[in-house]
């Protein structure tokens, strides 16, 4: 992407961005910080990240793991919960409805597709 996302902008949809990538694969925090670059979102920062991803745990969204790594210490993996995946697939409709309200604005015809 070539213009950065405002940070309050991220901060609406990051649980469900979060939540749909470890549902694809378990991931560590600087892994998941590398995955969000690599889809377009820059470089999110940590004291995002972290505290987004305790919080989301404490809720019952995520649950955790130690697993070794090859780098040094054990990493603390993140994967979804049924509730989790069940919060990103409300994410998913919720968004499919905001995406439509926002074309409908921008363009005034309805996509119903």
């Amino acid at each position: 992407m070539g213009q950065t996302i405002s940070s309050q902008l991220l901060k609406g949809f990051l649980q469900g961005i979060l939540l749909s990538i470890l549902e694809k694969q378990p991931n560590y925090g600087y892994g998941i910080a590398i995955a969000l670059d690599e889809i377009g979102l820059g470089q999110v920062p940590k004291g995002t990240i972290y505290p987004l991803l305790a919080t989301m745990e404490k809720r019952g969204l995520l649950t955790s793991e130690s697993r070794p790594s090859p780098d040094g210490p054990d990493r603390k993996y993140y994967l979804p919960t049924q509730i989790g995946i069940e919060a990103k697939q409300d994410f998913y409709n919720q968004w499919h409805q905001l995406e439509k309200s926002m074309d409908f604005m921008m363009t005034g015809e309805t996509n119903d597709n």
